[in-house]
């Protein structure tokens, strides 16, 4: 059943309230903060690279107690085991049976603190959660929370000892971006509550954890018409047809475009996706998942440059878009 207008203007009003409520804890950082719940509302996972000391943790702690949930921080280190973040089957002497001892990985969101610090090994063991949702150890399946969101982060400034993540693992991903300094008069904010800096732990409930998951089930049937569907597919040919490109857009990477697209439509109050809603949501879908020949990055070329140049050349769909 398609949404109704009356459903999206609801889906508006609470995604307004979820960021000005996790705003007080990341202040003046809203665009940042309506992609991560843009990201959460489509079931997807936010990779954050930036300097330490930008508000990362905040942003996971603040959305967790936004939608009533739980949060984990996992610090990725080399010595890290996949064990240490899925969880281990231990023996329990007493009971005389075979006991799931969970890992951090088990909440609401958890924050993947520089991930690119962990062994490849390590980093894989977030693949089959981020995917499907569950964990399996032992040949026995156990679910995810729900909301559940991998919020990520590198440093781009320290790269060594670290390990680059595979493009398989990146295109995983549903957005990437940054959460970047603040501004001055957000700067002077943060500066006169500097005696209490973590402003998450003051933050009420905005929404419990069941009504999430039934935002997230009813935006997933918000109209996307066929133009736009279309549009997003030429997009995605384009980004592969480009000259700076070695591996283009991936079907993946097509897919989670709609699936933004149709939350980031709803977060503005319409039951229907707007070509606005795929160039507005471009660079954060779409960069991360770009490989560019060496020729190109030697000449300075970057995939922002890319995904804009093939906005600026495949033309939008015009006409009626409205179911």
């Amino acid at each position: 059943m398609t949404m109704t207008p009356e459903h999206a203007a609801f889906f508006a009003d609470m995604f307004a309230r979820l960021t000005d409520n996790v705003g007080q804890a990341l202040l003046g950082k809203a665009p940042v903060i309506r992609l991560a719940l843009t990201c959460m509302l489509a079931e997807g996972h936010l990779l954050l690279e930036d300097a330490p000391g930008t508000g990362k943790t905040a942003l996971a702690r603040a959305i967790a107690a936004s939608v009533h949930g739980t949060h984990n921080r996992i610090q990725f280190t080399p010595d890290l085991l996949p064990s240490d973040i899925t969880g281990i089957t231990m023996y329990d002497q007493s009971t005389g049976r075979w006991e799931f001892h969970r890992g951090p990985v088990f909440a609401s969101i958890v924050l993947a603190d520089e991930i690119n610090r962990a062994s490849p090994k390590t980093q894989s063991a977030l693949l089959e959660i981020m995917e499907e949702a569950q964990v399996t150890v032992d040949g026995k399946r156990y679910a995810a929370e729900r909301p559940f969101m991998v919020i990520a982060t590198q440093n781009p400034v320290e790269q060594a000892g670290t390990y680059r993540l595979p493009e398989a693992q990146l295109d995983r991903f549903l957005m990437k971006t940054s959460v970047g300094y603040p501004e001055d008069e957000a700067l002077l904010e943060v500066l006169a509550g500097s005696a209490r800096p973590d402003r998450s732990k003051n933050l009420q409930p905005v929404i419990a954890q069941q009504a999430v998951a039934e935002m997230i089930d009813s935006v997933r049937d918000n109209y996307v018409d066929r133009s736009v569907l279309d549009y997003v597919r030429r997009l995605i040919e384009a980004t592969r047809a480009d000259k700076a490109v070695n591996l283009g857009v991936s079907t993946r990477g097509a897919i989670a475009m709609v699936r933004a697209a149709r939350v980031w439509a709803a977060a503005h109050g319409r039951n229907y996706a707007l070509p606005d809603d795929v160039k507005e949501l471009a660079a954060a879908v779409w960069t991360h998942r770009l490989i560019l020949s060496a020729d190109a990055e030697f000449a300075g070329a970057t995939a922002t440059d890319v995904i804009a140049r093939c906005l600026a050349t495949v033309d939008a769909p015009a006409g009626r878009l409205v179911s």
